[in-house]
Order: C-alpha cells, then structure tokens, then sequence
C-alpha cells in the first residue's frame, strides 16, 4: 500500500504548483503587453506642419483666446494659462488651479516650465513667442492653429476646431460647434437683403473706429463670410485693435442701413468707472442721429466678452443675433 500524503503538505504542494504555473502562464503575457503597448498618438497639421502628439496630453497649456471656450466646454483642464487675458465667461477664469501666466505684454513664460506641459495651444496675442516657447520646453509640441493671413477666416475657424477635436478627442463636439456655426452663417444669407449697406465699427474710451470691410479687426472679415455690401470703404484702412480713425461725419455721410458693432472696452474696462456702452456712444453722437441704421434701430452689438474670446462661438452668437435682427425688419 503506498502512503497517504499528510492533507497540509497536499496542500502546500498544490498551492506551489498553482503559483508556478500562473506564474508561467502570466509573465510572458505581461511582457508582451507592455512591450507592445506604445502610447497612442495623433498627427495634426498646425500653421508650422505635421504635428505628432501623444494621448492624451498630460499637462496642457493655453495662450491663444480663440481656444479658451471650446477647451473649456470640452472639460479640458489646464496647467497654465493666460488666465489674465480670460474673459469671465469662461470657466477657466475663475480656477485657481491653473498657473496664470499673464497677458501677452508681459508674460511670465519661465512659469511654463513649472507646468512640465507636453501640449502648448499657441496662437493670437501669443503666437510671437513660438520660438521662446519652443526653446523653454523643447519636448513639449506647440500647437499654432491661429487664422493664417490669405485664407478665408471662417475656414480658419473651422480648421482650429477640427485639429483640437482631433487632439482632444472630441470630433462630435467639434462637429457639432461647426455645424451651429454654419447655421447661423446660413439664417443671415437667407435673411440679408444684398442692397442693404452695412457699417463696423468700435468703440473705445468714448470714441469710435471704424473697422474695414475685410482687414478690420474682428468685424472685417464678416464681411466676406455674410456677402455684406459695404457703406464705406476706405483706403490704407488697417486692422488696428481700436479701429482706424475716420471721422463720424463720414461715418455719417456714407449713410449705412445696418451698423456692426464691437464694443472693445465691454471686455476689460466694463468694472472701471468712467466705462460708456457703445450703445450709449453711439446713441449720443448727434452726427448719427439721422443715419438710417440709428434712426431705424438697425445696430447689432458682438457679445460683451467678444475682444477677449474671438472663437466660433463667439461668431456663432453673433450671427445668430444679426439674423435675429434682420429677420425682425424683414
């Protein structure tokens, strides 16, 4: 008769046994996994070419206000950010998480390195400092989405959120913004009646600019995106942030059925004393007080927070008001 084991030392030579052959069957599976698991990437086109970046990005950083509502709609969060130059509709303005790095004229950009990002979305106010940004954080990619001169601008917005839904994973809610965008940009076709004219202007510190069909800041382009009919074009006119300076009576003299308006100071002065909305200035400026889009009520005003948040739905609002507008006097 052979013996019988001793139950506890069946035991333990059972318990052994599982272990080595577990051992066996997993190890070789977990080096194979980790070997053959390299991080995702995505390639992008950005104003400087392809673009190779990991996913998803570790540490962002963000200086290109185009950007700041679409990053913060998408629950993107920041390391560091121009938060100085953020309007405070936007979420991020009120995180204290977030490095600020301040404006543009006098950014801390040594505190980007403190943010260890893999991700910079360059562009606006910042794209001057590509180069410093490139050089402070060699092995972070920095992405310039910003609209390139000679391209329709609102292609150019369109581009911008396409690349960053790619980057961000968020191709539906990039979709989604684009397809707002054009909706609003189609209500004004269908609504604009192509004999009426249509002025820009700013307003700032109690004056008002004139923006140019085209080159002005912000307003010019809108022109050629709706198929506007200008009042008044001007030459050597310029895309200064303040407007060019033409005299009302001119504005007055060209007689513009329609006025579009961007209040600069709305954005970063409202709080100050001595702030006058445009639509004060406008409305106390005798020389306009005859100008058919005055005396009609026929002004529409970009979003308060409009110079500091530039994007596409900034546009998209503001399209939708004009179609709102024209709709009314239809």
């Amino acid at each position: 008769m052979k013996p019988v084991p001793h139950p506890i030392a069946a035991l333990s030579l059972t318990l052994v046994s599982a272990l080595a052959l577990s051992a066996c069957s997993t190890a070789p599976e977990e080096t194979e996994g980790a070997a053959a698991a390299p991080s995702e990437t995505v390639e992008v086109e950005d104003n400087n070419g392809a673009q190779t970046i990991a996913l998803p990005p570790s540490s962002v950083v963000a200086l290109d206000n185009r950007t700041y509502e679409t990053l913060s709609d998408w629950g993107v969060e920041l390391s560091a950010a121009s938060v100085s130059l953020m309007p405070d509709t936007v979420d991020y303005a009120q995180d204290d998480s977030i490095i600020d790095l301040g404006p543009h004229y006098e950014p801390d950009l040594e505190a980007v390195v403190a943010a260890e990002p893999d991700l910079i979305v360059n562009g606006q106010r910042f794209t001057q400092y590509y180069d410093d940004l490139s050089s402070l954080v060699p092995e972070a990619t920095v992405l310039d989405l910003d609209p390139r001169e000679g391209e329709p601008f609102d292609a150019e917005l369109r581009r911008q959120v396409e690349v960053l839904g790619e980057v961000f994973g968020k191709q539906g809610e990039a979709a989604q913004a684009i397809a707002d965008f054009d909706a609003a940009i189609e209500r004004v076709h269908e609504a604009y009646d192509g004999d009426q004219t249509v002025m820009a202007v700013s307003t700032s510190g109690g004056e008002i600019g004139y923006l140019a069909p085209g080159v002005g800041r912000t307003l010019g382009p809108v022109f050629d995106i709706l198929g506007l009919a200008p009042a008044l074009e001007v030459e050597g006119s310029t895309d200064d942030h303040q407007g060019d300076d033409i005299s009302v009576e001119a504005i007055a003299d060209s007689d513009p059925d329609w006025i579009l308006v961007l209040d600069r100071d709305a954005a970063i002065t409202a709080d100050e004393e001595g702030y006058e909305t445009a639509e004060n200035i406008l409305a106390s400026t005798e020389a306009l007080s005859n100008v058919t889009a005055v005396a009609d009520g026929q002004l529409v005003y970009m979003p308060a927070d409009t110079y500091l948040n530039e994007g596409i739905q900034t546009y998209t609002e503001f399209f939708d008001s004009f179609a709102d507008a024209l709709e009314a006097q239809a």
